[in-house]
């Protein structure tokens, strides 16, 4: 298996996927905020999406929608700086009138139309802000005209920023069996950023030929790898959503086990390219911090485990203000609810590797020199590597520091 990184791939990087975007008036000053991402051909769909109780509009809508149909959807709207969630039957309507807007603009049924939305909750969606744009959108796709609208997957991509400071999109080709195909993908979220899932929308594309239950199964592996292991503060949304769209386009198929194992892999690229983009352009994000926890009894563990210290708030301004006090870590380790003996536990930190700096030898601080422990927790990106040895389960967590900069990101949010 071979996977090649397309560095300015996006999500219309597989053949017959095309993208535009325009400002509808969500957001000042003319900026972009609603993407139209379409498919040549009907595509079938695998989707993840928040687990938070309160769920917004457009989540409620797609869950409906991909119950009646998921093999034959061939659109996808998204809006920035709206999120229509908590906002009860008129939401709904909303939603659903986006759907039908779309499909009749674009000639296709409104069960063929899938919804993003993101932004501020508890705000009616602007319908007559939506419906002009989704029609000056589609006039101009349909013109090639690139005055009214913006044309690509960067444009859609930019489209559905909110305090995002750039744009999270990227595509790789894997060589299967049958032959290569692509998947693309594009992504939004800067704060509200936890499993389950994050604050996020993910919607990745492919021209591979591939069944919907197969689909869903490795979408599953491949966001349980990725977009559910970051953790910008430790907030869920209303709207998180990673939508998959297949259209079959390659003409090659994705049915036997060494072609699902191979584009499985690829798609694992694929999420957690975007993950890491997420966290590293969390709100006053200044520090990139992977922890790695091995040793425990079991995968669920480690990830409790490294969960837990990722999302402290102790440890992440620690991160940011550069002290190496590494006893945050370990005490948050330590009420992760996995119980390990700390004099068994060792802690090491590092740059290109996390086992640079030895901190802890089960439970007892080494001789390190805390200049060099300082010097490392000062970098962009650094790692945190730590064992309890109670079994061989490892699990990875990104996170970053919490600066006083997301204070002031989301202390006036709304105005």
């Amino acid at each position: 298996m071979h996977i090649d990184q397309l560095p300015t791939g996006t999500v219309t990087s597989p053949m017959g996927f095309t993208a535009v975007a325009v400002p509808a008036g969500l957001k000042k000053d003319n900026q972009l905020d609603l993407a139209i991402v379409i498919s040549a051909q009907d595509c079938a769909c695998a989707a993840m999406f928040t687990r938070n109780q309160v769920v917004a509009a457009p989540v409620i809508v797609d869950r409906q929608t991909l119950a009646e149909n998921n093999t034959t959807i061939r659109v996808v709207v998204a809006n920035a700086k709206n999120a229509n969630a908590c906002t009860g039957e008129p939401g709904l309507a909303n939603a659903r009138e986006t759907q039908r807007l779309a499909a009749a603009a674009l000639g296709i049924q409104p069960h063929q139309v899938l919804l993003l939305s993101t932004g501020v909750i508890g705000v009616p969606l602007p319908m007559d802000k939506i419906g002009a744009g989704i029609q000056t959108a589609v006039a101009a796709l349909k013109r090639g005209d690139t005055t009214a609208a913006e044309h690509g997957g960067d444009a859609a991509a930019r489209a559905i920023m909110t305090t995002d400071t750039r744009p999270k999109h990227l595509a790789v080709t894997v060589a299967l069996p049958g032959g290569p195909v692509t998947i693309g993908g594009m992504a939004k979220g800067a704060g509200m950023i936890h499993p389950h899932m994050a604050t996020m929308l993910a919607v990745l594309t492919t021209d591979a030929l591939i069944a919907p239950d197969v689909l869903t199964a490795l979408l599953h592996t491949a966001v349980n790898g990725s977009f559910n292991r970051i953790s910008i503060d430790g907030d869920t949304s209303t709207n998180d959503t990673v939508l998959l769209l297949a259209n079959g386009l390659s003409g090659t198929a994705v049915a036997d086990a060494a072609s699902q194992a191979a584009f499985g892999d690829a798609l694992q690229v694929v999420c957690r390219e975007l993950a890491m983009m997420i966290v590293k352009d969390g709100e006053g994000a200044t520090k990139f911090v992977e922890i790695q926890v091995t040793g425990a009894p079991t995968a669920a563990d480690a990830h409790a485990i490294a969960n837990t210290m990722a999302t402290s708030p102790l440890v992440k301004t620690a991160f940011a203000g550069s002290d190496p006090n590494w006893g945050r870590l370990l005490a948050a380790a330590g009420r992760a609810g996995v119980p390990f003996n700390q004099n068994a536990a060792d802690l090491w930190v590092g740059v290109a590797e996390a086992r640079e700096l030895h901190l802890v030898h089960q439970g007892t601080p080494t001789a390190y020199q805390e200049a060099a422990a300082a010097a490392i927790f000062a970098q962009p990106a650094f790692k945190v590597l730590l064992t309890i040895g109670t079994g061989e389960s490892t699990a990875v967590v990104w996170t970053c520091d919490l600066s006083h900069d997301y204070v002031t990101i989301n202390a006036d949010y709304r105005t």
